[in-house]
């Protein structure tokens, strides 16, 4: 391929940003310009000599606009290959004006569609046929075509027309049809997804999953990470293009260095696990994507200070999240840990990687950010859109709200796990029945536990997490190393199991330690054995019927 000149531009752009400065950089290169409805009309009312479609075509629009590019003399001048005496032949017998650049921008189904009052039908009108069309025979031909689907790249077609006596390279060509089928396959798949979601209301669709056969996806990239899990690995960030409420498209980065992938992960768990909490403030420190501190607390200080003493050991290099915005005397709380409490934890200098939070005062950025050892690296993360005190719900039929793994050559989806404080189902099946207090302590832990690896036990006390077993091979193994690490906390502490107990060592294990409640899910051939064990200790046991592994 070589470069090819441009004589004649055909323009039709939804988005009119920047069109008038580019119509005209043309036109004074000596191209003529070809254009349709508003955009000749704008471009006219600038004085820019341009000539109607319909002047080309000698059929006026149609349809409301439906019909007014679909037409032999647009696209045989746009899809002849100049290489090709006969494709030259035919246009000059068709009285055919060979078309060079094609600037198409769409419909914007993705705006418009993202409006809760959108219709179907307002979604089908915004539906672009033509401009999808000359897209694709352009890009075809771009051998002999200059397509532009982007306002962005008006500047440098500009300058590169004007360095080359009208002529674009062959490079920049492959290039810009690459980016037009790019945009012309998100835009199908932004409305074969919203059409999706429409399924369940049609009455044929009663058995309808909401996975698909074939699984379309779109995200959109955020920014390169510092490295992946390991320094020697490349990472990216890309985010839902539908923007989820709270999600990473709605998250900014006021401070700190680059953020790695691991520090994603683990501020998103961090993240996720203060979010099941909206009645009170909570905090929540997170290492490894496991809470090593987790606490409620109506004084959001108070509850920084109980969540970070949870272990403030592993709390060095953690994530802290918190459900309410970050004022003042929090920031000081953070930044001071270590003069404080830190001294009697014995945890040695103190830092956090990440500080996640719905909003941060000026003030409290300010303290943040200027502590000698840490502040200049340490991430604030801001989620806007989201207070703490609403419930961030994502929808379990569609894609942003689906759980995604990746496997060797597959995927692995599940709808997310969205239960939680499923009071309704909770049993207490022990002769012993809980107090009120108990029942803020079991809220809390049953809630801290469904975000803690499986196999998973939390201790929980005055709303605060003592003692956490995480990833072990066996659940007893977990109750030991949730009990060790509370240490003399534990009597009067209660216990959260991600899932049944298969035998009663567990429940024996919490009578040593001075445990009296346990919640769990239940549903093992053995429950009646725990139960027994339970009765025979004194402990209330109660069974959720939900199980939360997580993996």
């Amino acid at each position: 391929m070589s470069n090819i000149s441009v004589k004649t531009a055909l323009i039709s752009v939804y988005d009119k940003t920047g069109v008038v400065e580019f119509a005209k950089g043309l036109t004074e290169l000596g191209i003529k310009i070809i254009s349709t409805g508003g955009t000749a009309k704008l471009i006219a009312d600038e004085g820019i000599k341009v000539t109607k479609v319909e002047e080309i075509t000698g059929f006026p629009e149609m349809m409301n606009g439906r019909v007014k590019t679909l037409h032999p003399k647009i696209h045989a001048g746009i899809l002849a290959d100049r290489s090709k005496p006969e494709h030259l032949s035919a246009l000059k017998e068709q009285n055919i004006e060979p078309i060079d650049l094609v600037c198409v921008n769409l419909y914007p189904f993705v705006k418009v569609t993202s409006q809760p009052d959108c219709t179907l039908e307002r979604a089908i009108e915004n539906i672009d046929i033509g401009g999808p069309t000359m897209i694709r025979a352009a890009a075809k031909n771009h051998n002999s075509v200059v397509v532009i689907t982007s306002p962005g790249s008006y500047e440098y077609i500009l300058s590169q027309l004007r360095e080359n006596d009208c002529k674009i390279d062959a490079s920049t060509r492959l290039l810009l049809a690459q980016m037009a089928f790019k945009t012309t396959a998100e835009y199908d798949m932004y409305i074969q997804e919203y059409l999706a979601d429409k399924l369940p209301e049609c009455p044929q669709a009663e058995d309808f999953s909401p996975f698909p056969a074939s699984l379309l996806a779109h995200f959109n990239k955020s920014m390169d990470l510092r490295y992946g899990e390991n320094p020697h690995q490349k990472a990216s960030l890309y985010y839902d293009s539908k923007q989820v409420a709270g999600g990473w498209a709605d998250i900014k980065v006021l401070s700190g260095k680059e953020l790695s992938f691991n520090n994603i992960v683990d501020a998103n768990a961090a993240l996720e696990l203060v979010m099941e909490f909206t009645d009170k403030p909570a905090v929540c420190v997170i290492k490894h994507t496991n809470p090593c501190g987790a606490a409620c607390d109506n004084d959001i200080v108070e509850a920084y200070r109980r969540a970070y003493l949870g272990d403030p050991k592993a709390a060095m290099g953690g994530i802290i999240a918190v459900n309410r915005q970050i004022e003042s005397p929090l920031a000081a709380a953070i930044v001071d840990s270590l003069a404080r409490w830190g001294k009697q934890a014995g945890s040695g200098a103190f830092f956090a990687e990440i500080v996640i939070a719905p909003k941060f005062t000026e003030e409290a950025i300010e303290i943040l950010t200027t502590r000698k050892r840490w502040g200049a690296n340490v991430r604030l993360l801001e989620v806007t859109g989201w207070d703490g005190r609403n419930k961030v719900e994502l929808p379990a039929d569609k894609l942003a709200g689906w759980d995604i793994k990746r496997i060797r050559g597959g995927l692995l989806t599940q709808t997310r796990d969205a239960v939680g404080l499923n009071e309704d189902q909770w049993q207490v099946v022990s002769k012993a029945k809980p107090s009120d207090d108990q029942l803020a302590d079991l809220r809390f832990a049953w809630l801290v536990c469904k975000h803690v690896k499986s196999n998973a036990i939390v201790l929980a006390k005055d709303m605060t997490l003592i003692g956490t077993g995480a990833g072990q091979m066996s659940r007893i193994n977990s109750a030991k190393l949730a009990c060790e690490m509370a240490g003399e906390q534990t009597a009067g502490a209660v216990m959260a199991s991600d899932a049944f107990f298969p035998f009663r060592d567990s429940i024996d294990q919490a009578d040593k330690v001075g445990i009296k409640v346990v919640i769990e899910p239940g549903g093992s051939k053995r429950d009646a054995e725990v139960i027994e064990a339970a009765n025979e200790h004194g402990i209330v046991l109660i069974f959720t019927g939900t199980r939360h592994f997580k993996h």
